[in-house]
């Protein structure tokens, strides 16, 4: 139905995509992997019409096609979910699953025909399992839910070519397996799916072939029966990555190098060779109440050098809790301390002048600003120390900035470079690094490597190894039972607010972990 053949494009300073070649045919589901970086979020907007390509040629229907606007592609069927969702949140669930497409009467100075609106959008919501009214405003819906409707309004515009840029990233489990469903549905009608996605279990359940792309280039394809982990892994990354959780730390030494100076955290002497428990306790919640959390307190203790996992289902106030201890919501009842020390945190402001910094779940909203540089983004919390008489110093601030990068790996052509340019994995770098200026005494991380792919996640992982070694105690909140698996030296576990259970390395499993997320009791587990 599709093809791409030698597609070239460049943007400033970066060859996005070098020669990429793919194809797709009706009711097939083709699968697009690589990492951030790799050229599939831009080959994806060349198909729906967002960028034109500098060279090479597609073919739809095997006759030579060239879009200059979303509009056209549209018309010949081909529809792009973005990762970013693209809804008006001042506007109903129908209108925006029939935006620019409305039912009209009486001409053009008409009028909407709404009944029939809501009719249509009843169907379509039905369809994909979304069970929400259609003169709801989009605004007041949940990400999840959000994803759902931008999935519906794809089907809206009856498209024979529907591309999905990590469309499962806002969905809980049942919604993913609603989508499969919608999937499996498309394929039948002859619909040709093109699924991007960093979580590799989701592409062997869904997918009939893969494209893997590596540094804007072909790297290799898969076909059904070929799909495995590891083999996608490897024509991503181009090699196994045999030590993808960094736990040297925890193992009793670590395998990475020494925290750099200029992040302001330099380890201990010898801290590599102690392991967490034999740290003193860092950071200790002490029946801990706030505002629109549980009634039933929460306590908890990490100590400095240690990674603690906190899991838990979707709504199990994981969030919430960071949110809490970082100044985001009043505190109720309970006392938070630091090294032994009670510390009254009531604005985002006093955790951080205490050391108790947050990473939030979504980056883009809450972690960047996306317009800006690379270097304002690293600088904007360290503005302190990058200025005098409150004028910044872009001088000091470049070399922070400079360093940074290099210690963090960030990969951008200039410190210039708006930050919504890059890589997902880049970005959440950015993230991190930007608060060890700060010299963290504990770092809470809200899913450090959502959206990231494998090759980021472990130099992630390294980095947060690292920083364990250094002293560092880490509150690490992730869905990826994989990566709390692997991570943890204990994990907590959160069901319905409240503290579920704790489960030391030695009892970790994902049973173990789901048997408290849904409920069940610690001694029962025990």
């Amino acid at each position: 139905m599709l093809q791409a053949r030698g597609i070239r494009k460049a943007f400033p300073g970066v060859q996005a995509l070098d020669g990429v070649s793919l194809s797709v045919s009706a009711g097939e589901v083709l699968a697009i992997i690589g990492e951030n970086g790799a050229g599939k979020s831009t080959l994806m907007k060349i198909l729906a019409g967002i960028h034109a390509p500098d060279a090479g040629e597609m073919l739809l229907d095997n006759e030579p096609v060239r879009f200059s606007s979303v509009a056209e592609a549209m018309a010949r069927g081909i529809v792009l979910i973005h990762q970013e969702l693209n809804l008006a949140d001042n506007l109903s669930v129908a209108a925006n699953l029939f935006l620019g497409n409305e039912e009209i009467r009486g001409g053009l100075l008409g009028w909407l025909e709404r009944r029939s609106m809501n009719d249509r959008a009843r169907r379509l919501l039905e369809r994909v399992g979304l069970e929400v009214a259609p003169h709801r405003l989009v605004g007041e819906l949940p990400p999840g839910q959000r994803q759902m409707v931008e999935i519906a309004r794809a089907l809206a515009r009856k498209a024979r070519i529907l591309i999905m840029d990590e469309p499962t990233s806002s969905l809980t489990q049942r919604e993913t397996e609603r989508l499969f469903e919608v999937i499996a549905e498309l394929r039948l009608s002859g619909v040709a799916v093109v699924y991007i996605s960093h979580r590799l279990m989701e592409v062997q359940a869904v997918a009939d072939r893969v494209v893997a792309l590596r540094d804007g280039r072909n790297s290799g394809e898969l076909a059904r029966e070929e799909i495995s982990h590891r083999r996608m892994v490897e024509l991503m990354v181009g090699r196994d990555l045999k030590q993808f959780f960094r736990r040297g730390h925890a193992a009793g030494g670590s395998s990475v190098p020494p925290v750099a100076d200029v992040t302001g955290i330099v380890a201990e002497t010898g801290a590599a060779s102690i392991r967490p428990e034999e740290h003193p306790i860092r950071l200790e919640v002490r029946d801990l109440c706030y505002q629109g959390g549980p009634q039933t307190p929460i306590s908890f203790a990490v100590r400095g050098g240690e990674i603690v996992g906190m899991a838990g289902l979707v709504g199990a106030g994981r969030t919430e809790l960071a949110e809490a201890l970082f100044g985001l919501r009043p505190l109720v009842c309970g006392e938070v301390r630091l090294d032994g020390r009670p510390v009254s945190i009531r604005s985002p402001g006093d955790a951080i002048a205490a050391g108790l910094l947050l990473t939030p779940e979504d980056r883009r909203q809450h972690g960047l600003v996306l317009e800006e540089s690379v270097q304002h983004n690293l600088g904007l919390p360290n503005l302190d120390r990058n200025s005098r008489l409150g004028l910044v110093l872009p001088r000091r601030e470049s070399e922070m900035a400079q360093q940074l990068c290099q210690r963090l790996r960030v990969r951008t052509p200039r410190l210039s470079q708006p930050v919504g340019l890059l890589s997902g994995g880049t970005q959440q770098k950015i993230v991190l690094g930007k608060w060890l200026v700060r010299q963290p005494r504990v770092l809470i991380l809200d899913e450090p490597t959502r959206g990231v792919d494998v090759g980021a996640k472990s130099e992630i992982y390294a980095l947060m190894d690292e920083w364990a070694a250094a002293g560092i105690a880490i509150v690490m909140i992730s869905s990826d039972l994989e990566e709390v698996l692997g991570m943890s030296d204990r994990v907590l576990v959160l069901h319905e607010g409240r503290l579920a259970g704790e489960l030391p390395r030695a009892a970790l499993s994902e049973q173990a972990i789901m048997h408290l997320a849904t409920g069940g009791s610690e001694e029962r587990e025990a």
